[in-house]
Formats: structure tokens, C-alpha cells, sequence
């Protein structure tokens, strides 16, 4: 049987100013809570930063290709004897 992972809590003294201006500042760019940018960068710092689905390079990339339309067009057509 698994048993489920459970959330540890962790209280943080003597953080530098520095430190902190820059957690504040990207929790107000980011649109976060303080907590929650403070828990993304521990994450990114040990166990890696979470990849995330880019198709940017993707964008405005499609090329008109004939033979493509002509293969998705007969994939549209509907036979009506098949749908009595």
C-alpha cells in the first residue's frame, strides 16, 4: 500500500534583505504569493525547476501544404449511408 507524501513546514530566521526584496519582487511580477515563489525556488534549487509546455518556437511557423488539406478533407467527408 502507498502511503501518501505528507507536507513538511519549515520556519526561516535571519533571511538577508537582499534575499528578501528579491523573493518580494518576483512574488509581485510573478502575480504569487511570497510562499508560494519562496517553495518554486527550493524546488528549482534541489530537485530541479518543473519544465513546462513551450511551443513559442512553434508559432507562426505553419506553411500552407496542399497534400495535408487534401488528406484532412477527405478525413472530414461523412459517408450519410454510414450514419442511417
Amino acid at each position: 500500500m502507498k502511503t501518501k507524501a505528507h507536507m513538511v513546514q519549515y520556519t526561516i530566521r535571519s533571511v538577508p534583505v537582499e534575499v528578501d526584496t528579491v523573493l518580494r519582487r518576483k512574488a509581485a511580477q510573478r502575480k504569487q504569493s511570497l510562499n508560494q515563489v519562496i517553495l518554486d525556488e527550493l524546488t528549482a534549487s534541489t530537485v530541479g525547476a518543473k519544465r513546462k509546455a513551450d511551443f513559442s518556437d512553434l508559432v507562426g511557423q505553419w506553411m500552407p501544404d496542399p497534400g495535408f488539406d487534401e488528406v484532412v478533407a477527405a478525413q472530414r467527408r461523412i459517408d450519410p449511408r454510414k450514419w442511417k
